[in-house]
């Protein structure tokens, strides 16, 4: 199949950057208030992660799902469906008024949300594997763009109300979807008999069985490993983070305003996101594609999991310390660190299968990636209510760990004739 012209390319990244970046800023919108506003339900810290576990349980259960589904209907009818799916949950959420409807809000959003595999299918369908990386940096910027606006929305129309942010969200939703809808065009026509056969011989969703045949890959059981450790200890930062910020800098007092005090963390705990929302961007968005070339995705994505790791071990000193403004620097060095290791992960794994298995297994990351979302909040609230800092330190030393795993990734990965060739 011969390859698309640059400029339609290049229209198309532009398009996936756009929706994607839709998609992240509703999603951004509910960080700052989500565990302030679960808070105001009842939740503790332990309920509180695991809400936004039950929001990464779906992307664990259906990102492979999405993937696959998107390798056989096409990427298009995936991504209105799902994009569909999550405008309705952030509904759901802003009208919540008790935990167990909270909590299927965001299992449902959670469910749409779990389409990045698609969404990365789409930039592999489209670009060439020597600048593929590049081209994940656009979802990468997509994500960084979200985590700046998307908060910033989050921080201010949670001082109006905290459930606000949530209606924006769906609102922003389906903006997305009619965008969508006009404009994003179906980039994987071709449904080959080969594709159908993987399809129906591995259950579209994570299992053992899809697993194992996309682990037969040069460089997959190691990148997959990678994908599940790192964020299950970047997830753990994640989910605690506002609940950190108000420990250390509004800690309740007696008679105090329980309200005003989630508003103040929710704004400083947008504030963080933005730093690395802007860190992120410029690192995915305009260095990813010149350091690939320098120094290669593997360096890259060794590189990047090392300063994760050791800014996850930073935060508790800088609790001790006292100074919120060290926050905002340490945002800008953890995001570095991240905006790193993302698309080096993606690039590297897209370019280690056939072209007809990218969704899938591109989709199986994301899977394990949501997995490491359960888990890694699964524990986290179970950590911090023993100690502050137990789940930064804890995180760093699995972040570590994948270290080690990636060092035996091999320097390039093994790419079939049928995925650099065109007939």
């Amino acid at each position: 199949m011969a390859s698309q012209p640059e400029t339609g390319n290049k229209k198309i990244l532009f398009l996936v950057f756009l929706t994607v970046f839709l998609d992240l800023v509703g999603f951004g919108i509910i960080i700052p208030i989500q565990p302030f506003y679960a808070e105001k339900l009842g939740a503790s810290p332990t309920t509180v992660t695991l809400l936004g576990a039950s929001f990464s349980l779906m992307q664990f259960l259906f990102g492979s799902f999405w993937g696959r589904l998107s390798d056989r209907i096409g990427r298009r009818p995936v991504m209105l469906l799902s994009i569909a799916c999550a405008s309705l949950g952030y509904l759901i959420f802003g009208l919540a008024d008790n935990l167990k409807v909270l909590f299927l809000a965001r299992m449902l959003a959670g469910f749409g949300s779990a389409n990045i595999g698609a969404a990365q299918a789409i930039i592999a369908d489209s670009t060439p594997p020597e600048s593929r990386a590049k081209g994940m940096g656009i979802i990468g910027a997509a994500f960084g763009l979200g985590f700046i606006l998307g908060p910033a929305l989050g921080g201010f129309f949670g001082q109006v109300a905290l459930s606000l942010p949530a209606f924006v969200a769906s609102g922003l939703g389906l903006f997305n979807f009619v965008f969508a809808w006009i404009n994003l065009p179906e980039t994987c026509p071709q449904k080959t008999q080969s594709t159908k056969k993987d399809f129906t011989e591995h259950r579209p969703g994570f299992s053992w069985a899809a697993l194992k045949h996309a682990a037969r890959h040069p460089n997959v059981p190691q990148l997959f490993l990678v994908y599940l450790l790192y964020i299950s200890a970047f997830s753990m930062m994640e989910q605690v983070l506002g609940l950190f910020i108000e420990a250390v800098w509004h800690p309740a007092v007696p008679g105090g305003d329980s309200l005003l005090r989630a508003k103040q963390s929710a704004a400083e705990t947008a504030y963080v996101l933005i730093m690395v929302g802007v860190t992120a961007t410029i690192v995915q968005g305009g260095l990813i594609g010149r350091l690939v070339k320098k120094f290669g995705e593997r360096r890259l994505l060794i590189s990047g999991i090392s300063i994760v790791g050791s800014a996850l071990a930073i935060v508790p000193l800088i609790g001790q310390i006292g100074t919120y403004q060290l926050m905002l620097g340490w945002a800008v060095f953890s995001a570095i660190g991240s905006g790193l290791t993302n698309p080096s992960l993606s690039s590297l794994l897209s370019q280690s299968v056939d072209k007809d298995e990218q969704g899938g297994v591109l989709g199986m990351g994301q899977s394990l990636a949501a997995l490491g979302r359960v888990i890694g909040p699964s524990l986290a609230g179970l950590l911090f209510e023993r100690g502050i800092a137990l789940p930064f330190w804890i995180g760093s030393g699995i972040v570590f760990i994948a270290v080690v795993v990636a060092t035996f990734i091999k320097n390039r990965p093994l790419i079939s004739s049928s995925h650099v060739q065109s007939t």
